[in-house]
């Protein structure tokens, strides 16, 4: 901490993002926003041309193209073990996957002239294959074929991961969402909070009813995901962080780095107080309990213990830290470590631009992947009328995981197109194919087809026969 004090203090003249100024009495830092990053005429032309090769393509063709190559299909299994393959499963599953994440129900994908699409058949595999552990275990295996990729590694290596919300109002009568005039409106919603990878995929998500006040779900996501990735930095906006969610991430091992919206407002710590930060010693000028943080040290790592084997779940852990609505001795040990890694984090944030703007392209880089789902999500005005958390959960994970299926397919031929680019133009600047994006859709047709073909007795004025629909089939009448 004394070095990064140090390193501020001595740069303080020539950071001209950084202002320390007096309110009230009281020193405040002031921090100037980033600046656009510029975009050259070559990288512009780059994603153009690469752009524009990817060929025409329907999302249902996208995802058995991905089912293909992946195999994600075999992640489905019957909900009795015991049960063999249906014949055409992994046709079945796509068609269900994308009624589910395009948010227009079976009706719309169903075929009665395929045996593998009509809507019994696909009620049925809904029901028998599509939930969180198939759908998790799917997702895993989109996730690990996205990270051998050449351009996925040029992206990043996996160790940093965003962190935010997409939301949705539900307009039904349920307990599993809640109030937020800001995004509902005068209706009921919930946050999918998910977690997108350096390499463009999502590799986890929780359901929150109404919005995220706490950032211990972001703990929980990084503990419990199950894909090969590790990451171990992660960027967020201002979630109801404190000093223990610090500590806890510092226990650990992970780097906790939030884009803060009330700089001013946070206070800088210092461990002692004798120690000498120039023209910072103001703003620093409270002093963390380190005899605390030594006393406990020891229940300290046995809490991280439990959280890392899962004896104790990251969204819980306020429970096991406090007395009668206070922190406990542990609590409080925690949140003193949290203000030592706290400190650390604000004075690399004013020191290093580098660092500021890193954080913001990996949120840009989540925000783009939200902007993706919502041109998928386009059913039923956007609106998730699940009545229960687990069909909430299901159609949500079913959204995450064909989203993840047109970030890899982008990316295999985002890097053909670049393999053929290279061939012809020559070998274009590293930086330039870091800023390359696999969040693009304009290619990709969501909404289906129309037929304007009419047969010739019905064009000539004759009635369409009426149906007789059996019991099963008014049965299937009421599948959205």
């Amino acid at each position: 901490m004394r070095t990064a004090y140090t390193e501020v203090s001595e740069n303080l003249a020539h950071n001209t993002a950084l202002q320390l100024v007096q309110h009230e009495g009281v020193p405040i830092v002031m921090l100037t926003p980033l600046p656009a990053q510029a975009e050259s005429a070559s990288l512009a032309r780059l994603r153009t041309q690469l752009t524009n090769r990817l060929p025409q393509v329907e999302l249902a063709a996208l995802l058995l193209d991905v089912e293909a190559f992946t195999g994600f299909a075999s992640s489905f299994t019957h909900v009795a073990d015991s049960q063999p393959a249906a014949v055409d499963l992994p046709l079945s599953i796509c068609a269900v996957l994308l009624a589910q994440a395009c948010n227009i129900g079976l009706k719309t994908v169903a075929r009665a002239d395929v045996p593998a699409l009509t809507l019994a058949r696909l009620a049925w595999v809904q029901q028998n294959y599509v939930r969180v552990e198939t759908l998790t275990a799917a997702n895993t295996c989109l996730v690990d074929a996205q990270t051998v990729l050449p351009l996925a590694q040029a992206w990043g290596g996996g160790e940093v991961a965003s962190a935010d919300g997409l939301r949705f109002v539900v307009p039904l009568r349920t307990l599993h969402a809640g109030w937020n005039r800001k995004y509902f409106g005068a209706e009921r919603g919930v946050t999918y909070y998910n977690f997108t990878s350096d390499q463009f995929t999502g590799f986890h998500g929780i359901v929150i009813p109404g919005t995220l006040r706490d950032s211990l779900f972001i703990l929980a996501g990084l503990l419990e995901q199950q894909t090969s990735l590790d990451p171990r930095e992660i960027m967020a906006d201002t979630h109801g962080f404190s000093e223990v969610v610090f500590g806890l991430f510092s226990l650990l091992g992970y780097r906790f780095s939030p884009r803060l919206a009330n700089l001013a407002d946070q206070r800088f710590w210092r461990l002692n107080k004798e120690d000498d930060y120039g023209p910072l010693n103001e703003l620093g000028r409270h002093v963390v309990n380190a005899r605390l943080i030594h006393d406990h040290w020891e229940d300290m790592l046995r809490l991280a213990g439990s959280l890392k084997l899962g004896k104790v779940k990251a969204t819980a852990v306020m429970r096991t830290l406090q007395r009668s609505g206070s922190l406990s001795g542990l609590g409080r040990a925690v949140a003193e470590l949290g203000r030592v890694e706290k400190t650390r984090y604000l004075l690399a944030y004013v020191q290093d631009e580098a660092y500021r703007r890193r954080i913001l392209v990996q949120l840009n880089r989540g925000e783009g992947r939200y902007a993706l789902a919502r041109a998928v999500f386009h059913g039923k005005k956007g609106e998730l009328r699940q009545r229960y958390r687990e069909g909430m959960k299901d159609q949500l994970g079913a959204l995450g995981l064909v989203v993840n299926a047109l970030v890899l397919w982008n990316t295999r031929y985002l890097q053909r197109a670049l393999e053929q680019w290279q061939q012809t133009e020559g070998e274009p600047a590293a930086d330039e194919v870091a800023r390359l994006s696999p969040l693009v859709h304009e290619h990709v047709n969501m909404l289906g087809r129309y037929d304007f073909t009419l047969p010739d007795r019905i064009a000539a004025g004759e009635l369409r026969p009426l149906r007789s629909p059996t019991i099963w089939e008014e049965h299937l009448a009421e599948i959205p």
